[in-house]
């Protein structure tokens, strides 16, 4: 039976300090993948940093393939030429400030080729120095509200739950965070990939949005489990990250 490709890219700029503190357990993760029709793929896809990341990985991670933009493009626009260059069945678009558990891709996997109108999906996310916390990045799958405001099952504006296994349900959301994002690589290029008008917040919600009006669906399947730092390109409170969320859209 033929393997399900899987590629893990993680768009990088600057950052090899969380590299160094988290792509061992990426690489380990991978190497362990209990699902035998799955091969995965790390690469690091890296925004022009001015800083010894790259380097880093030359010497440490040799067998890692590394994509070079030529300027920082953003989220958006990094990853839409980053994977232009990757072929893949799935990408998993994960932020370099995510530590990974043993098995967070095989029940997100699993899911998605259960039924093949889900053309994204995220696992539960919750936060690396608060453990016991929804994180306010991803949580357990993000809605709109009737204004527009995005929010996620176990958080609500600046709200974060503690997470009692309430939001523990594979369940249809109407976004799915950009921190691990799961996604079909025929539906991203088929859809343009993120618009790039979303330099680096609300790109994912966008996406979800055109993918919906396309006929496919987005879930979040909380048996996998994250746990993100989170505001590792810009810090919660920025001004430039709160005209990125609450004014730009």
């Amino acid at each position: 039976m033929e393997k399900i490709s899987v590629a893990i890219v993680i768009l990088n700029w600057n950052g090899r300090a969380f590299l160094e503190r988290f792509l061992p357990s990426v690489v380990s993760s991978a190497d362990t993948v209990t699902h035998d029709r799955l091969r995965i793929e790390v690469i690091v896809a890296d925004n022009a940093s001015s800083d010894d990341s790259i380097y880093f990985l030359q010497q440490n991670f040799p067998h890692i393939n590394i994509i070079k933009n030529s300027k920082n493009e953003g989220f958006a626009k990094g990853y839409n030429t980053a994977l232009k260059q990757v072929s893949a069945d799935y990408y998993v678009l994960l932020n370099s400030d995510v530590e990974v558990t043993p098995n967070w891709i095989d029940p997100v996997i699993e899911l998605m080729e259960s039924d093949i109108c889900i053309a994204a999906c995220q696992p539960k996310i919750l936060a690396y120095n608060q453990k016991d916390q929804f994180e306010y990045a991803g949580a357990s799958g993000g809605w709109l509200d009737k204004f527009g405001y995005p929010f996620m099952r176990g958080r609500v504006f600046d709200d974060c739950e503690t997470d009692n296994g309430q939001y523990n349900d594979v369940q249809r959301c109407f976004w799915a965070s950009g921190a691990a994002f799961f996604v079909r690589a025929a539906v991203y290029h088929e859809l343009g990939g993120f618009d790039e008008f979303f330099f680096a917040h609300q790109e994912e919600i966008d996406f979800c949005w055109r993918l919906q009006l396309a006929g496919y669906r987005v879930y979040v399947q909380p048996a996998a489990v994250v746990y993100h730092v989170g505001g590792g390109t810009l810090p919660k409170g920025n001004s430039k990250k709160r005209f990125s969320i609450f004014v730009i859209t």
